[in-house]
């Protein structure tokens, strides 16, 4: 499982694209819009394998089989659909205290009230290309 650190500003999937002779990772608007970065600054950049087969070994509990829809989706699509409710781990806390996990390809989806190792059943609310918004419709029974 690879640990993500508290100084953590942003977690996105993007392709790798030649350009002139150098390669180019795009960040998403959304990134500098929610304030996680800010343009003409310099990041230290991590690159991560995102095999499907890496991401399913790291979730924990009980596992259920992709749906169809899932499966079918081409890979630069987000995995989760606005209204779509599913089980998650959250994996830390953001910035901004929110709790973030990861589901397909390293996605992320922001989960706020929550906290790491909570695994409540969410509900997407806003998707964006690298990251969602869920709200939480039934809490962690450990919780409790």
């Amino acid at each position: 499982m690879v640990k993500i650190p508290n100084s953590l500003r942003s977690l996105f999937s993007a392709p790798i694209e030649e350009q002139d002779g150098t390669y180019i990772i795009e960040v998403p608007s959304s990134e500098v819009d929610h304030k996680a970065l800010s343009a003409n600054e310099t990041y230290r950049v991590a690159i991560l394998e995102s095999p499907a087969s890496t991401e399913s070994s790291m979730q924990q509990g009980p596992q259920q089989p992709p749906s169809q829809e899932t499966v079918s989706r081409a890979p630069s699509e987000p995995p989760v659909d606005e209204g779509e409710v599913r089980d998650v781990t959250i994996k830390t806390v953001g910035n901004q205290g929110d709790g973030i996990a990861k589901v397909e390809r390293g996605y992320v989806v922001i989960v706020p009230g929550s906290q790491p190792g909570d695994e409540p059943t969410v509900e997407i609310e806003q998707v964006q290309e690298n990251v969602a918004f869920a709200s939480i419709v039934d809490s962690d029974p450990r919780a409790l």
